[in-house]
């Protein structure tokens, strides 16, 4: 087990790390709620059992830095300092939305805070957050780009084409693999031959094969890579090992016959729980009290209520918007 002293995180950075977490978490898992009730336009594809991953790369990250992110990414916008009102009236529809109402929750993006979307499309962000990283390095005000992507995302030809080009070019690039063990509800091991990670091998770029529920292995993985695109260095890959507790998409009960995971296999990973392992190791080394805690879960709701209360009095989108900011 680590001890403080080798994670070089305060108590202050370790509560900052759980509070956003935290956050991530609540805010699924009320959309997760609302979708149960109909009170959702659309289906969402929920991050719970993830958040270490993007808690762990964007406390690197400023808002001059870019993120790509994947269907799955209310997590990733959180994690980044996207606004959770915004966020929630996104996926309600609403015109208050950061999207206003037309993106919905498969393309939240705020490039305020340097966030280029999340995409419906398999690796989609990938392409993206390759041409941002090169505009990063043409500024030349060391930012860097991050895309997330999954396993699954992981055999579409893009990564090798940017592996290639960030490798050749040396781009501020930090490429994040979210491998939950499931392509949509394939198992990993059933669709992908070997670790992700060696992937990058044959480019010369540095790769790392981590615990995707331990947000300080993440951080540690991320600050590394970070500072080697900072300094132009060029591109990482890191695959983030994780799981998500929830199905695919909140849906699928609907349309899916056959149970495609055991229920003991998610009792597994839910035991590793990545917000409940940080405060394990926080209450291990007294690093915070239980109260400091209980404080962060009252502040959260709070913040998810008024999010809720935000995108429930916001309008829906007027008709004529369905022609606007189409075009530039």
């Amino acid at each position: 087990m680590r001890t403080p002293s080798e994670v070089n995180l305060s108590a202050d950075d370790l509560l900052g790390l759980y509070r956003r977490m935290l956050l991530i978490r609540r805010v699924e898992e009320r959309l997760g709620e609302d979708f149960k009730r109909g009170d959702l336009p659309g289906p969402v594809h929920l991050y719970i059992g993830e958040e270490a991953v993007a808690t762990g790369v964007c406390a690197h990250l400023a808002d001059a830095d870019w993120i790509a992110s994947t269907h799955r990414g209310h997590g990733h916008f959180l994690a980044k300092g996207g606004d959770p009102k915004l966020l929630v009236a996104e996926v309600y529809g609403r015109a208050g939305g950061v999207c206003r109402g037309m993106g919905g929750s498969m393309h939240v993006a705020d490039f305020s805070k340097g966030i280029l979307g999340a995409n419906g499309i398999v690796g989609g962000g990938i392409g993206l957050a390759v041409g941002a990283a090169l505009a990063a390095q043409l500024d030349r005000k060391g930012a860097v780009s991050v895309v997330f992507f999954g396993d699954g995302a992981a055999n579409q030809g893009v990564l090798m084409e940017a592996l290639n080009v960030s490798a050749l070019w040396k781009l501020p690039l930090l490429l994040i693999c979210e491998n939950n063990g499931f392509s949509e509800f394939s198992p990993t091991e059933t669709v992908t031959v070997g670790a992700i990670a060696d992937r990058a091998k044959p480019f010369g770029v540095p790769s790392a094969a981590v615990d995707g529920n331990d947000v300080i292995a993440v951080w540690q993985a991320a600050n590394a890579a970070v500072r080697r695109a900072r300094a132009g260095e060029g591109p990482s890959l890191i695959e983030c090992r994780t799981y998500r507790l929830r199905g695919h998409v909140e849906s699928e009960g609907s349309f899916i016959q056959e149970r495609y995971r055991a229920d003991e296999e998610v009792a597994a990973w839910a035991a590793r729980d990545p917000i409940a392992r940080l405060a394990a190791y926080m209450d291990e080394h007294a690093l915070a009290p239980a109260s400091a805690r209980e404080a962060i879960e009252a502040e959260i709701a709070a913040a998810v209520a008024e999010a809720v209360a935000y995108a429930t009095d916001s309008p829906y989108p007027a008709p004529d918007q369905a022609r606007q900011f189409m075009f530039a």
